[in-house]
């Protein structure tokens, strides 16, 4: 364990992360719009294993589900990068889908980890926590 999240899941961050690199290095940037799209989708999808990073060592609850939210974010905005380069730059599907997919995992993941975190949070404040 490495804060609060597991080194397993900090590891499907990082690869992910590694896919959206791979991904990026094969996109054909000499088309402007592939080059600008691939550029914001490199920024955001790196982010996410950086924002799980930042949420592991989080002091608090509150900070944690903060980081996380950030991550859903990017990992969200990932997620369009990819739909619009294979729905409107015609970048195969291929490539695309799996982490498409990864995307949407890791939003449910990390939506559920926010969730408990702060109904536990919240239950700690109320004094209810068994």
């Amino acid at each position: 364990m490495n804060g609060r999240l597991n080194e397993g899941f900090r590891g499907r961050t990082k690869s992910y992360a590694a896919g959206v690199i791979r991904l990026y290095v094969k996109l054909p940037k000499a088309r402007e719009e592939v080059r600008i799209l691939g550029n914001q989708f490199l920024r955001s999808g790196t982010s996410v294993a950086a924002h799980v990073r930042e949420a592991s060592r989080a002091r608090s609850d509150s900070e944690f589900a903060s980081k996380l939210g950030g991550a859903v974010q990017e990992a969200d905005e990932s997620q369009l990068w990819l739909e619009l380069l294979r729905e409107q730059c015609s970048i195969s599907p291929a490539l695309t889908i799996p982490l498409e997919n990864e995307s949407s995992e890791l939003i449910a993941i990390f939506t559920t980890i926010i969730k408990r975190t702060t109904e536990n949070s919240s239950k700690a404040r109320l004094g209810d926590v068994s």
